[in-house]
């Protein structure tokens, strides 16, 4: 009896590490929905946005592309390394300066490399998807681009507002994954775009530990629904969807990443 115990407590403290310690590849700027073009910054680092937490050194991303009116557009090239910094560390990160050309939907995706977890001894991959409009001219933001993992929207990610509902699909290669596990984070310390780090002041106080990853699960329809509380940008990773289970001999989490951002009532 002692020894089932002990074993259910233990269970029970992986599972609140891993939970407290959910990890988000971001592709940041400011402003998901502005009302003209021109050059605009993305940064790139893969950390724990809702409690200011670690910055994790990952390899140079795998793949990173634009999607503008059906037409997709590389940007691996534009990718120069950076670092970024929290509360816990600084760490190396990735940054790319990108044109928008005209007004409609900026679909972009950010496959980073695998990361090795070395406390699990398993890899994790996050194939990211940010939208940013111009214009407020809707183009591409619904389009199911059958990546290997991708959360397709069913609101647009960009024109929420505070207190409203983000509903998406969880789908790999275009087909909907049932009941996946989804984790959601707020970003609660703005970036501070110039010095590449998270401001030390939190938005909103957690009202407790369960707070800063949470989790809920899609339907047997891969579709999923949540209210967005707070104005700011909100992150979604549906774990372990896409087809790849394995990196390097270890067990690979290949992760779908959508961030939509929440506008404030005035």
């Amino acid at each position: 009896m002692f020894k089932k115990l002990t074993i259910a407590i233990a269970a029970s403290a992986l599972l609140f590490t891993s939970s407290a310690q959910a990890h988000f590849q971001m592709v940041y700027t400011p402003d998901l929905l502005k009302e003209r073009g021109g050059v605009i910054t993305l940064k790139l680092p893969f950390t724990h946005p809702a409690d200011n937490g670690h910055v994790m050194t990952v390899d140079q991303p795998e793949q990173f592309f634009v999607i503008k009116k059906g037409k997709k557009a590389d940007l691996i090239d534009q990718v120069k390394a950076s670092t970024w910094s929290s509360a816990e560390n600084t760490g190396s990160s990735y940054e790319a300066d990108v044109k928008l050309r005209g007004l409609g939907d900026y679909v972009f995706i950010y496959q980073m490399a695998p990361y090795l977890e070395e406390s699990e001894d398993t890899y994790i991959q996050q194939i990211t998807k940010t939208v940013v409009n111009v214009g407020s001219l809707p183009t591409d933001w619904s389009e199911d681009l059958g990546l290997k993992a991708e959360i397709v929207p069913l609101t647009k990610p960009y024109a929420i507002y505070e207190g409203g509902t983000f509903t998406g699909v969880v789908k790999s290669e275009g087909k909907p994954v049932p009941f996946a596990e989804i984790e959601v984070e707020y970003v609660n310390y703005d970036p501070d775009m110039k010095h590449d780090r998270f401001t030390d002041k939190a938005k909103i106080e957690p009202p407790a530990d369960a707070f800063i990853t949470m989790t809920i699960f899609a339907d047997a329809n891969g579709t999923f629904n949540f209210g967005l509380p707070k104005a700011g940008q909100w992150g979604f990773a549906a774990l372990g969807v896409g087809p790849d289970k394995e990196h390097q001999g270890k067990e690979l989490s290949q992760d779908a990443v959508i961030w939509v951002q929440a506008h404030p009532v005035k």
